[in-house]
């Protein structure tokens, strides 16, 4: 076949060169894997098999194991049957294992999986909730969980406090969407030092009716009062527990007499709810209004990183079962979009040279 490049000739005596080394260029991501997971003290880290048994079959080294799905989560390899596949013929995992080529195979119910609910309204599906705390300057993820908790509600001083011990910092201000709102989470964020920015689901639907909202009722915190639109104060009636919290209700005399009552309640009254420490809230609120570019750099953020995730994962996602698995395939989507950003960022020696350094 003249006037074409030509390939050598299959019935060669050597397909590979002696050295597998010469195959692997000195920036290849896949020296960076082998670099990582070279450093580590597995047995340290709690990795079974770390220390080999006296009797029967040799088994591969956990650092092979790894290092084989480091490299298939980073190269949106997931699947353990395919990386059995590929450790025989992809040149990268013939050089990182030594051309070893272990076979894994698990077959599990999930019991611990929970109904997770959607954006559709009143849809949902079964799952697990990935929780995920990402810088905003490289987007690095900082820190990760996996829950089967079906509502972020409860899962914001926990990752707080979590990133706060990863950072090793004292001054740590948190961004979060709607979901993770809740009062108790918001003081115990402000406790443990953590500044919280968190904006208030809208769930009156006095607003969308036309009439006056809580926002237009301002409070007196001096006399414990709230002033109504007319005018009129609104004072302290009686304190309620609900859902673990003391919510104090306030209203004023004046509601049935009012001329613009129509703009405010369909009721005789209109009553007021205050948590008692609603003012960790306002004080939230309050820095939430001097920044108004705080949902969008969330959103630039860490959707973003979940984007990137969720396409490397494909639809099905998750491909292991139990929730102790399930956080290890996790553990691994992160490690591997970790060591991708900050190849990006370093490169692949200067990486190396980090991590021996």
């Amino acid at each position: 076949m003249k006037r074409f490049i030509e390939g050598e000739c299959r019935a060669q005596s050597t397909l590979l060169p002696e050295r597998l080394d010469d195959w692997i260029a000195e920036d290849n991501p896949v020296r960076a894997v082998d670099a990582f997971v070279d450093e580590l003290d597995l047995a340290k880290l709690g990795f079974e098999g770390a220390e080999p048994a006296a009797t029967g079959r040799p088994a591969c080294h956990p650092a092979t194991l790894l290092k084989i799905y480091i490299y298939g989560y980073l190269n949106r390899l997931p699947s353990s049957r395919r990386l059995e596949r590929e450790s025989q013929r992809n040149l990268e995992l013939i050089w990182l294992t030594g051309r070893l080529a272990p076979d894994q195979q698990v077959s599990l119910t999930d019991p611990d999986a929970r109904s997770m609910a959607t954006s559709g309204r009143g849809t949902g599906m079964v799952g697990y909730n990935v929780q995920a705390s990402v810088d905003t300057e490289h987007h690095l993820i900082v820190a990760h969980e996996v829950t089967n908790e079906g509502h972020d509600r409860s899962q914001l001083t926990a990752m707080a406090q979590q990133t706060k011990e990863v950072l090793e910092t004292s001054d740590l201000k948190v961004l979060a969407d709607r979901g993770y709102f809740s009062g108790e989470e918001i003081m115990k964020c402000e406790q443990a030092g953590v500044t919280p920015l968190v904006p208030k689901p809208l769930t009156n639907n006095s607003a969308t009716t036309g009439r006056f909202d809580k926002r237009d009722f301002r409070y007196d915190a001096k006399r414990d009062r709230y002033r109504c639109p007319a005018g009129e104060y609104a004072i302290w009636r009686f304190t309620s527990i609900q859902s673990g919290m003391a919510i104090r209700k306030y209203w004023s005399s004046a509601c049935p007499k009012c001329p613009i009552r129509s703009d405010c309640t369909t009721g005789d009254y209109r009553r007021i709810m205050r948590w008692k420490h609603e003012a960790v809230i306002e004080r939230m609120q309050h820095r939430l209004d001097r920044m108004p570019q705080a949902g969008r750099l969330r959103r630039q953020t860490v959707e973003h990183t979940f984007g990137t995730l969720k396409s490397w994962m494909g639809a099905t996602h998750f491909l292991t079962k139990r929730l102790p698995s399930v956080r290890t395939e996790m553990s691994l989507q992160v490690l591997a979009y970790n060591l991708k950003r900050v190849i990006q960022i370093l490169g692949v020696q200067p990486l190396i040279a980090a991590m021996r350094a």
